[in-house]
């Protein structure tokens, strides 16, 4: 291994740049040279590579989104883009690659393995935190506190107007983003996919907590696949219970910022830990940490296994929010 390139793929994610930082760090050191690919798997297939030395990466661990820019490339998931990323890795002279992105940046990194003999590993880096095989991905502390602090605002208008809130959070088609702020925001509600609520339940549950006095209430809502359905909720209890409703949708500014202390942390663990992987001959696993505990999982497993919620934070919102 002499020589390993290094892309960001798909949504960006507050801590990218710490992983990045990390991985350049950890190469140079191990006397490796290190290549960017700019703008993700477009970048690769048109060969927008950059040099990585620790100048690239100086004063960059504190940045959110991604240095080298991000793409979701729909060229790639052809075998003719993917000749044409081959043909650049192979005259670059790269030996390696690593790929910080989510399942769709896996499942191309699956494809370019079993069509050329260089091993790639990848690196967690989605708010969502819905990857199999590691308990914590890169952005999702960070995107769970910047929703922490808008539920926090929107619990003061709340109670000064006597509202109910409802506010709308990501995580692609699960919830764990909204179901770590229902908790840690104090919200009287939670709507997420794996624990489905129909509309005259939801408006139930509400009537009793206005009933033992509450004048204001917090409804958090996972956006699944359908960003924005929380206008439609909030009519449908409007109409049903009479009570001032308004709608919070938080959207993307839950992916920028400067990344928490724990996603600069976990970024750096991946990057070093990427590299160090390569060196030691490793294909083909997700790197990623259960139960404190750094781990590696087969790229394929990140997709075709779900990863769960916790059932002990299920158990305790619920009985948070009584």
């Amino acid at each position: 291994m002499r020589k390993i390139g290094i892309l960001t793929s798909g949504g960006d994610a507050p801590g990218m740049n710490a992983c990045i930082r990390a991985a350049v760090r950890t190469a140079l050191t191990d006397g490796l040279e290190i290549i960017g690919i700019r703008r993700g798997f477009t970048g690769l297939i048109e060969g927008d590579f950059i040099g990585m030395d620790r100048s690239v990466v100086r004063n960059t661990v504190h940045l959110g989104g991604t240095i080298l820019e991000t793409s979701r490339s729909s060229e790639f998931m052809t075998t003719e883009g993917r000749r044409k990323a081959i043909d650049h890795l192979t005259r670059e002279g790269i030996d390696g690659l690593i790929l910080i992105g989510g399942n769709g940046t896996f499942r191309g990194g699956v494809a370019l393995s079993g069509e050329c003999d260089i091993p790639v590993i990848g690196i967690p880096g989605t708010i969502d935190n819905d990857i199999y095989g590691t308990d914590y991905t890169i952005g999702f502390d960070s995107a769970i506190n910047c929703a922490i602090q808008a539920i926090d605002r929107v619990r003061d208008t709340a109670q000064s107007h006597e509202r109910l809130f409802f506010v709308e959070v990501m995580g692609h088609e699960t919830g764990f983003i909204a179901l770590n702020c229902s908790i840690a925001g104090g919200a009287e509600e939670l709507l997420i996919p794996e624990d489905p609520m129909d509309i005259d339940d939801l408006c139930k549950r509400l009537q009793n907590s206005f009933s033992r006095g509450k004048k204001s209430a917090i409804v958090v809502v996972a956006e699944t696949d359908r960003p924005g359905w929380s206008f439609r909720i909030a009519k449908e209890v409007q109409e049903k219970i009479a009570y001032d409703s308004k709608v919070c949708i938080l959207g993307h500014i839950q992916r920028g910022g400067s990344p928490t202390a724990r996603d600069r942390i976990l970024g750096s663990l991946f990057g070093a830990r990427a590299v160090r992987a390569l060196e030691s001959g490793m294909n083909g696993v997700v790197v990623g940490v259960i139960h404190g505990l750094v781990c590696y999982t087969p790229m394929p497993e990140t997709w075709e296994k779900k990863k769960p919620l916790h059932a002990d934070l299920m158990d305790l919102n619920l009985l948070l929010s009584e």
